[in-house]
């Protein structure tokens, strides 16, 4: 696991070994407190465990403490150019902000933000997309490079440093997935700063998901990354289911209930789409680490889904009698044959043992 420095954004802890959080952003307009609020409450409840927002005048300014005060989660005020959005921000209780201190206005600037930011415990985040690369960088470039993108991300944390701030997030976004992992590849080896991991512009839900997964999932496999975003065009919220599911893909959150199905087959003997789906919302709430395996035939199924704590197996229909036969297995025990609603005989039996494991804890 990478070694990063360790600060915290409002309650949330970041780097240091800390476990890698989720984020998403608003695209309410930010002046209208009431409705970024209620998005900001719709991404808490999703899963997010950090929010941002736009604060792009100081009608926005006006509306924060208002959003601050309900927000469940710490938020983020993303600024540009202005650095005195970017104090008044700060001044109205957000827990972290995204500049690039490149562009508000040279050092002086550069220091009001940290000094202020310093005073009130806030970090900030330094945000270099594939499309924001200073054209001398460019030129020497030849374009836009992996290298390319770090070198820019490190002189805008060179201004923040000499001013005297060190609580320094870096993101290098493109939406090519091989350069977004290039990049930060490269800034994981070259710097301590934690690295804020996403594909930008990754496109609609579908084809964004699966940039957003390949890239994400790439460089947390490699112990890269402290906190996500997956952006994805359109309404926010699928942004952090998708996050909290590359999580778990990878193994970095297991308190959840993992569904494994079969792809089905010719010997496919029961609606293997239907139960599995049944069992993954029913048993959703369920907050202890457990694989629950729905496989369709009785052939391979208990073979194929052994890794599984507990899991069905599909026998078909019965002959005759109008009702689902299966069996039940679960880890180290011998299978049993069941019948009827063969779902709602998994589920009853997937909670029984979970509430085994929660009471053994």
């Amino acid at each position: 696991m990478r070694k990063t420095r360790a600060f915290f954004i409002g309650g949330v802890p970041i780097g240091g070994g800390a476990p890698v959080t989720v984020q998403s952003m608003t695209n309410t307009d930010t002046r209208d407190a009431q409705a970024t609020l209620s998005q900001v409450r719709r991404l808490a409840a999703a899963g997010c465990d950090i929010v941002r927002l736009s604060v792009y005048d100081e009608a926005c300014l006006d509306a924060l403490p208002a959003i601050v005060d309900g927000s469940p989660v710490p938020l983020v005020a993303d600024i540009h150019y202005r650095a005195d959005l970017a104090v008044g921000a700060i001044e109205r209780g957000v827990a972290k902000v995204r500049i690039n201190p490149g562009n508000i206005g040279g050092e002086r600037n550069v220091r009001l933000v940290a000094d202020c930011a310093r005073a009130h415990g806030v970090p900030i985040r330094i945000g270099v997309n594939s499309g924001s690369v200073e054209k001398d960088i460019l030129a020497r470039e030849g374009g836009v490079t992996a290298r390319g993108m770090v070198q820019s991300a490190l002189a805008h944390a060179r201004l923040l440093e000499r001013a005297g701030f060190g609580d320094i997030v870096l993101s290098l976004k493109a939406s090519s997935v091989r350069l977004t992992v290039e990049a930060y590849q490269l800034a994981a080896r070259e710097t301590d700063y934690p690295l804020h991991l996403g594909v930008t512009e990754a496109g609609l839900p579908g084809a964004g998901h699966i940039k957003s997964a390949v890239g994400i999932g790439a460089l947390l496999l490699q112990g890269i990354g402290d906190t996500v975003r997956v952006s994805l065009t359109g309404d926010p919220e699928p942004e952090a289911a998708a996050a909290i599911d590359i999580l778990r893909a990878v193994g970095l959150r297991t308190e959840y209930v993992n569904v494994v199905s079969c792809p089905t087959c010719g010997r496919t003997s029961i609606d293997v789409r239907a139960i599995a789906q049944r069992v993954q919302t029913e048993l959703s709430d369920l907050r202890v680490p457990l694989t629950v395996a729905v496989m369709g035939c009785v052939v391979n199924g208990p073979g194929e889904a052994r890794e599984a704590d507990i899991g069905l197996a599909g026998g078909g229909l019965s002959a005759g009698e109008g009702y689902d036969v299966g069996a039940i297995f679960e880890k180290g025990k011998p299978p049993q044959k069941v019948q009827g609603d063969l779902a709602a005989l998994l589920i009853e039996r997937a909670r029984a043992l979970a509430k085994e494991r929660s009471a053994s804890v």
